[in-house]
């Protein structure tokens, strides 16, 4: 079977995700690769496996600090390519691993703004994607105490690896998440 197949990627999730507040996560990077990939003239479905892939050891891993280090051998040892778990390593900073493809800094990109505009959304009276605009979610940004754990430099910094005005990025990120509003607890 291949490992690059969206099928193939779920199943591999479902042995991995416990929970489904992390999978709704995963899909809406995924959402937002796809959307990129698209924008970008890249593959979709490796872009879209890279966004469900990324956080996908967060729940089994022994500490936050060894996440996605833990996971990298996993995918490794599954037959994922080294493209694709170089991009689960530099989905963050603290692994040390430089963001050099543009996959790598899209994902970068998209996974702390696709969690925050979800919970912008989950806060809003209809709970609609159609709703949140680039000005409701930098509001929030402004809220420490909302949604704490969302780091607000990676999404300003995101933007700015992909060369995009902030606003632009959320707009395109609420848009990309639309197709899945539904799956993950949202309206479109």
């Amino acid at each position: 079977m291949d490992v690059m197949d969206r099928e193939h990627t779920l199943e591999f999730l479902s042995q991995h995700v416990k929970t489904d507040m992390l999978m709704k996560h995963l899909l809406s990077v995924e959402a937002s690769m796809i959307g990129y990939a698209h924008k970008f003239g890249e593959p979709e479905e490796q872009w879209g496996i890279a966004g469900l892939l990324h956080d996908f050891d967060w729940e089994i891993c022994p500490t936050p600090e060894d996440h996605p280090n833990f996971g990298a051998q996993i995918l490794r040892d599954h037959g994922y390519p080294e493209e694709m778990v170089r991009a689960v390593l530099t989905h963050g900073d603290h692994t040390g691993i430089p963001r050099e493809s543009l996959m790598e800094h899209t994902l970068f990109a998209v996974d702390e703004l696709s969690g925050f505009v979800r919970a912008v959304t989950l806060v809003r009276p209809s709970k609609s994607l159609n709703d949140v605009a680039p000005a409701s979610v930098r509001r929030k940004m402004r809220d420490k105490n909302f949604a704490k754990d969302v780091n607000r430099d990676d999404i300003v910094r995101g933007a700015e690896e992909l060369g995009v005005d902030l606003d632009e990025h959320i707009a395109f990120v609420v848009e990309s998440m639309k197709p899945v509003a539904e799956r993950i607890g949202l309206v479109a």
